[in-house]
Parts: structure tokens; sequence; C-alpha cells
């Protein structure tokens, strides 16, 4: 069995779920894409190829395997893009609440079936329909779940709206124990610049007491002004519009001093030595075409 315990973003890491390039299926068309940034990489022709994804992926696995880290990866699907294992599940506390996705991604679910069967059955939740929630968009911090929705009346019009109002009431019931912060981000279906699909493309606490943000990812400038307060600015790395759209906010905690990141990432990087972070930097330029990177195609189970 796998006994399940995730508090927060950043204490050491014994198990995870990494997702899988392999068999990733070809270049969707427009009319499939999911989210605006990969909508522009279809267009200019310059979509990631599945060898260059499976090789990005398996450096975090080395990266993993270093730390000596439980590694579980999803059953393949033929022709299935099975790499944000963020996605369709997450852990708060001991509890596995499967995520009411995409309906065409449904089969993502099926094939970490396998993991969810190691678990106690007491412990898996799946919401009722009409909520709708991503694990991109909820981050455990010990007393609070912090988590990204859109409230806007126009909410079912955006395909790049992954988490409802209904979502952040469900979670809120569930654990009244803890304190539940809701965001309303910013979303866009044609400019990638402009939308911030999951809150952790936006916002990611590190460490101790450190946080990633993206002022412009928040609708309400009083939500960004709340988290700064709440992290301390001298302890936030804000990140420009370029940075967001490369997903620097999207880096993976091993343990409160060990972070995977992105090769590319200069001037965060040399931000995380400064602030004493060890980082493990490994190549994922290509994934990120997809938006979406190290923290969304990572699905924790069990931190210390």
């Amino acid at each position: 069995m796998i006994k399940l315990n995730v508090k927060n973003e950043t204490t050491r890491l014994r198990a995870v779920i990494l997702g899988t390039a392999k068999s990733n299926g070809p270049a969707p068309t427009l009319d499939e894409a999911y989210d605006p940034k990969s909508l522009e990489h279809i267009k200019a022709g310059t979509y990631p190829i599945e060898g260059d994804m499976i090789k990005e992926m398996e450096a975090v696995a080395q990266v993993f395997e270093k730390y000596d880290i439980k590694v579980y990866r999803p059953k393949i699907i033929e022709d299935c893009n099975q790499i944000f294992s963020r996605d369709i599940g997450f852990v708060i506390d001991d509890i596995f609440i499967k995520a009411n996705i995409l309906p065409d991604r449904e089969e993502e679910l099926e094939a970490i079936q396998y993991v969810i069967d190691q678990i106690n059955p007491e412990k898996v939740m799946r919401p009722p329909e009409e909520v709708h929630i991503e694990g991109g968009d909820v981050l455990v911090w010990n007393d609070y779940i912090f988590i990204g929705t859109y409230y806007e009346p126009d909410y079912a019009d955006y395909i790049v709206a992954r988490t409802n109002i209904e979502g952040v009431a469900y979670i809120t019931k569930q654990f009244p124990h803890k304190i539940v912060k809701s965001f309303n981000l910013r979303k866009s279906q044609v400019n990638p610049k402009d939308n911030a699909l999951h809150l952790d493309c936006c916002f990611q606490p590190i460490g101790n007491n450190k946080a990633i943000l993206h002022k412009e990812g928040f609708l309400d400038v009083d939500e960004y002004e709340w988290l700064l307060n709440f992290f301390g600015k001298e302890n936030c790395f804000i990140i420009s519009k370029d940075e967001m759209y490369n997903m620097n906010s999207n880096v993976f905690s091993i343990s409160e001093s060990v972070i995977i990141s992105e090769q590319n990432f200069n001037r965060l990087n040399a931000w995380l030595r400064d602030q004493g972070f060890v980082v493990e930097e490994v190549p994922y330029a290509e994934i990120a075409k997809q938006e979406g990177l190290l923290r969304c195609s990572t699905l924790p189970l069990v931190r210390d």
C-alpha cells in the first residue's frame, strides 16, 4: 500500500508519478489545441517531437533516481499525450483526488489506476461532475490550500479555464481544517503571454518561506499583493511576462533545499543558488511549448 502524505510543496519527496512522452501521438491540429502556446507552435511548425520530449523526461527521471525517489509512470496509451500527470490528480494530506479533467483526457486517469489501486480506497475521492478542478490549480501549503480559478461569467467559453468556483467550494468543504484561498487568474485563448493556464503558471512556493510570482497572472491585484505580503517581498522572485511564458514558476521541489529547474532559466537559477538552493538543471524547453513544465508533469504522492 502507498501511504499518501503531501502537506506542502517542498518537503522531501519520497514517491511521485512522472508523466510519459512515449507514444505521444501526432502533433495536434489547430482545432485540437488545448491552450494558446501549443496553438502558436502548431502554427509555426515548431511543435515538439516525441523523441526530444522523451529525452527531457528521462533527464528528470535520472534526477529522481539520484535522490532515491520512488517513481511511478503511467501505462502507455497509444497516441496519447500523457506528459502532464499533475492535471489528472493531486494529493492533499493523505487524500488522493481524481481531477475532473477535459472529458477526452479521461483515459489518462485509467493509465495510473494501477497506482491508485495501491492506495486505501477510503482515501481516494472523485468530485461530482459539476466540479471542475485540475492539479495545476491546487497548491498545498501547510495550513493553507491555494487554488487558482476563474470567477468571470464567461467561464464556460474558455477551454483554458480549468477550475471553477464549484471546485473551490468542493475543496473547502472536504478540508474544513484548512484555510482555502482562491485566486482569479487571467485567461486568454489566443495569447500565451496573457494566459495563466493554472495557478502554478504564475505562482509557486519554494523552500520554507519563499515564492516565485508573476503579477499579471492575477486579475485582481489585491490577490497578488496578498501573496506578496504572505511570503514577504524580500522572499519573492518576481518573473516577467516572457519568463512566465517560458514557465519559470513551474519548477519542482525535491526538498526544501533542492529544486529541479529548466537549464535556460538563467536569472531564476542564479537567484535560487544565491538563496542557498541546490538547483538540478534539466532540459525541458520542448515540453514547455505545450504550456506546462516540471510541476505540471509530476504528481507527488509521498513527502516527508
